[in-house]
C-alpha cells in the first residue's frame, strides 16, 4: 500500500493557503462586485421592475442608443474627460518634474497646495467653482460646442492634475540620476536627456496618471453638477436625473456600457504600462 502524501503546512508568507484569508477575500470580492454584477444582469431584464426577472432582452440597449439626450450627455462626458486628461497629464508631468528636480523658495507651500484638491471635500470644490464661474470669471453660456464645456473642463483639470503629479513624482523617485550624468558626459543636451531618458522612465506613470485623470473626470458628478448648465449635461448628471424617480433598465444599460468602457480602457492602459515598465527596465527603445 502506497503511503499517502501529506500536504506541507503553509509557510509564513503563503497567506492564500490559509482558509481565513481565502474566506475574507471571497467576502470582500462579493461585497465589491456583487452590486455591479447585479446591475449588469438586470440591464438584460425584460421588465420595467428590476426586482422581478421576466426574461432576457436587448431592447433597453436599443432604447439607450436611441436616446439622443443620453448620447449627447455621453459625448459631453467623453469630450470633457479627453481634454482634461491631456491637459492634466502635461501640467502634472511638469509639476512633478519641477518638484522632483529643483529646489526653490516656498517649495513646501507648493507641495501643500498641490494636495489641496485631493483632501478638500468635493462639495466644497463644487461650490468654489460655482462661485468662481458665476461671480469672478463668468463663463459664457451661449458658446458653440465644445467651447460651452470650458467651465467643466477647467474644473476637472483643477483637481485631476494633482493626482497625475503625485503618480508621476512617485515614478520619478525610482529614477537613477547616474543615467543623466552619464548622458551629459557623452555630450547629450538637456532636451535629449529629457526625451530619451526621462520620458521613457516616466511613461508608466504618465499612462497611470492619464487613466486616473480620465476615470475621475468621466464619473465626476458633484463638481460637474455645480458647473454645468442646461446645455452642458454630462453622463453622470443625466443618469442622476433618470434615477431620481426610479431605477429603470435604461439606466442599468447605460451604466453597463460605462462600466465596460472603463474596464476596457483600464485593461488597455495596464497592458501598455506593463510593456513600458519592461522597456524602461531593460533600456530598450532609447536612441543612441
Amino acid at each position: 500500500m502506497s503511503a499517502r502524501v501529506r500536504a506541507a503546512p503553509p509557510g509564513p508568507l503563503e497567506y492564500l493557503r490559509r482558509w481565513p484569508i481565502r474566506l475574507w477575500l471571497i467576502a470582500v470580492s462579493v461585497f465589491l462586485y456583487a452590486p455591479l454584477v447585479t446591475l449588469m444582469a438586470f440591464s438584460f431584464n425584460d421588465s420595467r421592475r428590476n426586482i422581478v426577472w421576466r426574461g432576457f432582452t436587448l431592447k433597453y440597449y436599443a432604447l439607450t442608443f436611441a436616446d439622443s439626450d443620453l448620447i449627447a450627455a455621453f459625448a459631453n462626458s467623453l469630450t470633457i474627460a479627453a481634454v482634461s486628461t491631456v491637459v492634466s497629464v502635461v501640467l502634472g508631468a511638469l509639476t512633478a518634474l519641477l518638484l522632483w528636480r529643483f529646489r526653490f523658495p516656498f517649495k513646501p507651500a507648493l507641495e501643500g497646495a498641490l494636495a489641496l484638491p485631493i483632501v478638500v471635500p468635493e462639495i466644497c470644490m463644487g461650490v468654489a467653482m460655482l462661485v468662481f464661474f458665476t461671480q469672478v470669471l463668468p463663463w459664457p453660456t451661449d458658446l458653440i460646442w465644445p467651447l460651452n464645456l470650458g467651465a467643466i473642463i477647467i474644473s476637472h483639470i483643477s483637481f485631476s492634475f494633482s493626482f497625475v503629479a503625485i503618480v508621476i513624482r512617485g515614478r520619478l523617485a525610482s529614477f537613477n540620476r547616474d543615467l543623466e550624468e552619464a548622458a551629459r558626459d557623452l555630450g547629450a543636451g538637456e532636451w535629449r536627456i529629457f526625451r530619451d531618458i526621462l520620458i521613457p522612465h516616466m511613461r508608466p506613470g504618465l499612462l497611470a496618471g492619464a487613466l486616473l485623470a480620465f476615470t475621475l473626470s468621466l464619473d465626476d458628478f458633484v463638481i460637474t453638477f455645480f458647473t454645468s448648465g442646461p446645455d452642458t449635461t454630462t453622463f453622470p448628471v443625466k443618469v442622476y436625473s433618470m434615477v431620481r424617480f426610479s431605477v429603470t433598465p435604461e439606466v442599468n444599460a447605460a451604466s453597463t456600457i460605462l462600466i465596460v468602457l472603463t474596464v476596457a480602457l483600464t485593461a488597455l492602459a495596464l497592458r501598455m504600462q506593463g510593456a513600458d515598465v519592461a522597456r524602461a527596465e531593460t533600456g530598450e527603445g532609447l536612441t543612441p
